[in-house]
């Protein structure tokens, strides 16, 4: 019989003692949230000499607050709720027509 690892102890979501930063010192909470929320740019350096500037965005992307986050942890329950709320708004109307 193979012996069980510790990696195999270790839950995903578990944190080594080892990790303690509790007392860390010069840590700002958010430091790169505007940065983050504005996109980034990625230069891709090719082999013939030239190169590629990508700039990519949170297109699509929401960002939940931590309170909000306790009821809704994943994507799916995100979206199962908004579906939800989307079957009491009104109806769209097309665009261009009038009443």
């Amino acid at each position: 019989m193979k012996k069980e690892t510790r990696r195999a102890t270790v839950g995903r979501n578990d944190m080594r003692s080892e990790y303690d930063f509790k007392n860390m010192k010069g840590g700002v909470r958010g430091k790169y949230y505007k940065a983050y929320r504005a996109g980034h740019t990625v230069t891709i350096h090719k082999t013939d000499g030239t190169t590629e500037v990508q700039h990519f965005t949170l297109e699509g992307a929401v960002l939940l607050e931590p309170d909000v986050r306790e009821y809704f942890p994943d994507s799916e329950t995100v979206n199962r709720a908004l579906r939800g709320l989307i079957s009491l708004l009104p109806q769209k109307r097309a665009t261009g027509t009038r009443t």
